[in-house]
């Protein structure tokens, strides 16, 4: 195999067990932008009887430019240990640098204490990837902004907006406007609002415990086309009462955006309640979805090329924000 070579070594990709397609694309993006081979390198990952888990690597990656690529979907906990003990492997194989890409990180709603006697989990699980070898991390659509704040390594913290935008551009929607779901995701909203050139409204929500409720509409839909956002779904709760919301208030068309398909039970069966309402349920492949849970109005959008020239980036030292213009 030829060789890539940057600042690091050459680059070497190793696939943790939750998202091995998203992996996979991403190797094929670097192969094709280097017109050579970037194969994931052999791992063994295991899981004893005792539920200990073991990870071996198929071949050297000292003095190397590693990226392992992992997602915390469920199971969360042997995600997350998967990818802790597969950093302290490789960091003690003297890698020249390591990358911990994870495409959905779990944990990030325990970002602060709001209650007497409970933990900060994100800062926690922020803390476990540098210990267990980490020099950088990439991640996306983190659920606050101040998890970044929570590594003290560099890392590049994305945002699928850039890809969910444009699927949205080309369906050409006519009259209309964003909603988000709560206000705890306003300025996401805004975001969208504004790369769209659309209207913005809110919906109001109360929580109580796991459970949320929609509660008053902020901003006016009646008569038009509404784009349901928000970072990720997972019970399908809030959007379930979201989309009841915005159909009481006269809402025409509604369409789903969000990047992180958690769908957690029961959101299998609250999609499908809502698929006779949604036109259509527009998210990532962070979080792997099997086929059988797919509903025909679902658009699942690869993040694999963004992520790959991320890596592409890293490696060379070239500037990440310039692919999103934000050098300018």
């Amino acid at each position: 195999m030829a060789r890539v070579p940057g600042m690091y070594g050459d680059i070497k990709l190793i696939a943790g067990t939750a998202c091995p397609d998203l992996a996979d694309r991403i190797s094929n993006y670097l192969s094709r932008q280097y017109m050579v081979p970037v194969p994931l390198i052999e791992c063994g990952i295991y899981k004893f009887p005792n539920d200990n888990i073991y990870v071996k690597l198929g071949e050297s990656v000292r003095g190397q430019d590693v990226y392992i690529i992992q997602s915390m979907a469920r199971p969360v906990n042997d995600n997350l240990m998967e990818l802790l003990i597969t950093l302290d492997a490789v960091r003690r194989d003297s890698a020249g640098r390591i990358t911990a890409v994870i495409p959905y990180m779990s944990y990030t709603r325990s970002d602060k204490k709001d209650e007497p006697r409970t933990p900060i989990t994100a800062r926690l699980v922020a803390d476990m990837i540098q210990i267990a070898g980490a020099d950088r991390y990439v991640t996306l659509d983190l659920h606050a902004g101040q998890i970044q704040g929570f590594f003290s390594i560099p890392g590049d913290s994305l945002s699928a907006l850039h890809l969910l935008k444009n699927v949205v551009r080309a369906r050409d929607i006519q009259n209309l406007t964003v909603t988000t779901v709560d206000l705890g995701f306003a300025k996401g909203g805004r975001n969208w609002s504004h790369a769209l050139g659309v209207p913005l409204s809110f919906i109001e929500k109360k929580r109580s415990g796991s459970t949320a409720r929609a509660m008053a509409l902020v901003g006016d839909v009646r008569g038009r086309n509404v784009l349901l956002v928000d970072d990720e779904v997972d019970t399908a709760g809030s959007m379930q009462n979201a989309v009841r919301l915005l159909d009481e208030n006269g809402a025409k068309d509604i369409y789903l955006a969000f990047t992180h398909p958690v769908f957690s039970p029961p959101a299998k069966e609250r999609l499908q309640e809502m698929s006779s309402r949604v036109k259509e349920f527009i998210f990532t492949d962070t979080i792997p979805v099997p086929e059988e849970d797919l509903l025909p109005n679902m658009t699942v959008i690869t993040m694999a090329d963004m992520l790959g020239e991320v890596i592409r980036r890293a490696h060379q030292g070239i500037s990440v924000g310039a692919m999103f213009q934000e050098d300018e």
